[in-house]
């Protein structure tokens, strides 16, 4: 057993952020108040400015009884527990399909399915993670988002609708598909108080100028627009084209902006060496 100073008392080092429970399975979102762990100057003066402006690490634990999750492929850190993981392919054809899937859309092939009693935790990251609770529901998010969810939610990609929309928007060919009824976790660059939520009455157009609208409900149609009524006046203007949302439906749809979120990628000139993508090679 680790011999602990008996000077001083031992303080705990993650603290709950938020959390929320479906049913026999609880999400939660733990923080750490700070990093104690280095070795060299190069680190500490990493850690000491990742302190000074706030900079938490963050992990999300699940806790389970007799329960069902479905993760992000090679999102697990460890599990604890009488729980068993399989992933669903559909034989050599349903393998084959999601493959080329996973290919073209540069996401993983399948989603690991996670079903008993016990404790699972996903890799941790400096990223943010926002937790979502869906009633008989679709919304589509960005790629690269989903974290992890409830059994009962449906993890697919689909294809944006035109081709202006996927090359000229900016967001892609595919985006991702959530729907059912459960808890879903997205993991976010951009913290949920610089989220924006914004409701599109029946016929109404929500137009952005740029890539930053990371979700929206199923009745929301995305497309890409001209800023103005023709072609010269769009170039003329200096804005373009616009990433144009419009409800579809005769219920009001919901777009979710983050603003922020361009300014933090024109920031990001310097990767910190500690993201889910590369926190096991360290």
């Amino acid at each position: 057993m680790f011999i602990q100073n008996n000077k001083k008392e031992v303080k705990q080092k993650f603290y709950i952020e938020q959390s929320i429970t479906d049913g026999n399975v609880t999400f939660i979102v733990e923080y750490a108040e700070s990093l104690e762990g280095a070795t060299n100057t190069s680190i500490a003066m990493k850690l000491y400015f990742a302190q000074q402006v706030g900079l938490k690490l963050r992990q999300v634990k699940i806790l389970m009884k007799d329960g069902i999750v479905k993760t992000e492929a090679g999102a697990l850190y460890y599990l604890l527990g009488d729980i068993v993981s399989e992933t669903k392919m559909g034989g050599i054809g349903g393998f084959m399909k999601k493959a080329v899937s996973g290919v073209v859309t540069n996401e993983s092939a399948a989603k690991p399915i996670y079903k008993g009693t016990g404790e699972i935790l996903l890799e941790p990251s400096f990223k943010h993670y926002i937790l979502l609770e869906l009633k008989d529901e679709k919304i589509i998010v960005d790629k690269g988002m989903f974290f992890c969810c409830s059994g009962g939610i449906d993890v697919k990609p689909i294809m944006q609708s035109t081709v202006s929309s996927a090359f000229l928007g900016g967001e892609g060919l595919f985006q991702i598909a959530l729907s059912g009824t459960g808890v879903v976790v997205l993991e976010s660059n951009v913290p949920t108080s610089e989220i924006m939520e914004y409701q599109i009455n029946p016929g109404e157009k929500l137009k952005v100028d740029g890539n930053f609208a990371i979700a929206r409900t199923e009745n929301v149609k995305f497309s890409v627009t001209k800023s103005d009524k023709n072609l010269i006046g769009s170039t003329l203007n200096g804005e373009g084209f616009l990433n144009t949302f419009e409800c579809t439906s005769k219920t009001p749809g919901t777009v979710w902006l983050a603003p922020t979120k361009p300014i933090y990628n024109k920031m990001n000139f310097f990767d910190f060496p500690f993201t889910n993508n590369n926190m096991n090679n360290q």
